[in-house]
């Protein structure tokens, strides 16, 4: 079938794209939202011959009875599936190298992600190097903030009145 090299980036892509979006995910097995997800960004799904519902009929196909995932050869066979579909003038074979082709190498994409933009009156607002008062104590020299304790007054529990001179001197006499 598909080229031993391009069997690589396809297990690779089916791990990226099993890891998106879930921090426990160790890329063995990806969900049924994953899995829609190549689809769409691999342009598997074209709205017209493979739409978002043949996508999760096929994922329901593959899977365990009673599993909520899909592994790397249930992932093949999902694709074996959707590829006549997808390309129907071509051979079951050719149909399954073109959807590898579709597939391999490709990573999620990230769609909505907004950009910061720091222009006019934020740039001047957020320089910490202009700032002044009680404000200004809150930043170290190169701008980075202290944290808690620039926010705070750090309270002396020594047992001492604050303005005492002889401090710790009372093991001494």
């Amino acid at each position: 079938m598909a080229g031993n090299a391009e069997m690589a980036s396809l297990e690779e892509s089916f791990r990226k794209f099993a890891i998106y979006g879930d921090t426990k995910a160790t890329g063995q097995e990806m969900n049924g939202k994953n899995w829609a997800k190549l689809c769409k960004d691999c342009k598997v799904t074209d709205g017209k011959s493979v739409t978002s519902t043949d996508v999760d009929i096929v994922f329901s196909k593959v899977k365990g009875k009673t599993a909520r995932v899909i592994n790397y050869e249930e992932f093949k066979k999902a694709l074996e599936e959707l590829a006549p579909k997808r390309f129907k003038d071509k051979s079951k074979e050719e149909a399954y190298e073109a959807i590898c082709q579709l597939v391999a190498g490709k990573e999620p994409i990230n769609v909505g992600v907004t950009k910061a933009k720091t222009v006019g009156a934020v740039e001047r607002l957020t320089d910490t190097s202009k700032y002044t008062g009680s404000h200004k104590e809150r930043f170290d020299e190169s701008g980075k903030g202290k944290g808690k304790s620039g926010r705070e007054n750090i309270v002396d529990t020594s047992g001492y009145v604050s303005a005492y001179k002889n401090a710790g001197t009372y093991d001494a006499k």
